[in-house]
């Protein structure tokens, strides 16, 4: 006798599982629920519209360090569905990748398209139903599965369910879960951009540093990367991974903090004092905000010269060792307060979620209600921007599709 699996939720996570699942289990039903009118919505827009669909991170001990929150749970997990799995899942059904400088992988054609086609062909091709505007008002479980009622009317009935319904910063959006047993962490955004709205560093727009750190004040957390200089305040992945390690901190501060920026990175400050020695000899007559160090934007460099002090025209041979000193402090402790967040392009990440220790993650069973899935950012778990949250949505969709496709 045939069965009927539903996954509510039509993005990466629930999409994923659905074909997996009727690839598994052919004769069975897999339904997709989708609430709005379209799926797959965040693949369209991730990357630009490129879609990044996983990082280069192959040792899944450095792989899990990129997950603020599910680490420990996701090592096991991506020792079932690695990223290498990720990338030869997608090229056996046509679709190659190519991997960034930065470990960031797309597909070839640079078009989020291309997956959104490779998941859609997969469905069509094995039958799996799509439902849109199907939105779930009840979930009862029943004597065998469960019974779903629907806003508008009717009832559906699972055999099997998966939710795959993504994060949400309200913790309201997860009545329904709490209905059945399970804890909610609760939610609070994770990659968000900087707002620092009184800083005359904003009028340096578009500039970027290719390896500045960054640390909150009053937190043990440091980030290094790229940074950039928006007319709101500061975004890049330097900035980024900031804002999903500390997210449940930021929040409880009402993202008032502020940040030291080292705009040479992981420079010691002998290192650049020896620099500046050496500069004072070789460049002796040249003027001092025309040639920046440390391969700073021209345009940043004169900022922190200015700020220092130090009139345009001044030569390195006759910088006084007061605004030296000034000058390599703003190098090294740049600070500036900031006074709320930007979310980071269309690509809003949810910190929190249903609570890891109620699901089972060799199979995504739900330990508190039978027969119930879980997948995707619905659950605890959120990485840093560059294709980690994608490769936990794909990890822990197909790892779901393999529970549920058990035969009980």
């Amino acid at each position: 006798m045939s069965r009927h699996y539903i996954v509510i939720g039509g993005g990466a996570a629930g999409y994923f599982a659905a074909v997996n699942l009727k690839r598994l289990c052919p004769e069975d039903k897999v339904t997709i629920l989708e609430k709005g009118n379209k799926v797959l919505s965040k693949v369209r827009i991730s990357g630009g519209g490129r879609c990044n669909v996983t990082h280069a991170c192959f040792e899944n001990g450095l792989l899990v360090q990129h997950y603020p929150r599910g680490s420990k749970a996701l090592r096991g997990a991506f020792s079932r569905f690695s990223v290498a799995d990720t990338i030869a899942w997608y090229e056996e059904r046509g679709v190659k990748l190519k991997t960034e400088p930065d470990g960031r992988m797309f597909p070839e054609t640079d078009d989020s398209s291309t997956i959104i086609n490779c998941l859609m062909n997969e469905a069509d091709k094995f039958g799996v139903e799509l439902k849109l505007g199907a939105d779930v008002k009840k979930i009862i479980p029943a004597e065998s599965g469960f019974s779903l009622e629907m806003n508008g009317g009717g009832t559906l009935h699972a055999d099997k369910l998966l939710i795959a319904t993504g994060g949400s910063p309200k913790l309201e959006s997860y009545n329904w879960m709490k209905e059945l047993g399970h804890q909610i962490s609760f939610p609070v955004p994770s990659l968000f951009t900087f707002n620092t709205p009184q800083s005359p560093l904003t009028k340096l727009m578009g500039l970027s540093v290719p390896d500045a750190q960054v640390k909150i004040e009053g937190l043990p957390l440091v980030s290094n990367g790229p940074l950039l200089i928006t007319h709101w305040g500061f975004s890049g992945p330097s900035i980024l991974r900031l804002s999903a390690l500390a997210a449940r901190e930021l929040q409880e501060r009402n993202y008032i903090f502020d940040i030291r920026i080292s705009w040479t990175g992981t420079k010691k400050e002998e290192e650049i004092r020896l620099r500046f020695s050496e500069v004072r000899m070789i460049w002796n007559t040249r003027q001092i905000a025309v040639h920046p160090l440390f391969d700073l934007p021209k345009r940043l460099w004169e900022y922190l010269v200015e700020q220092a002090g130090i009139e345009p025209e001044m030569k390195w041979a006759d910088l006084p060792k007061k605004n030296m000193n000034k000058l390599i402090n703003s190098l090294l402790h740049d600070t500036y307060t900031v006074k709320g967040k930007t979310t980071f392009k269309e690509e809003f990440v949810t910190c929190g979620g249903i609570a890891l220790e109620d699901v089972d993650f060799r199979t995504m069973e739900s330990r508190k209600c039978k027969n119930l899935y879980f997948a995707g950012e619905m659950l605890d778990i959120d990485g840093i921007t560059g294709g980690f949250n994608f490769q936990s949505a794909w990890t822990t969709g197909w790892i779901a599709a393999q529970g549920m496709g058990q035969v009980d």
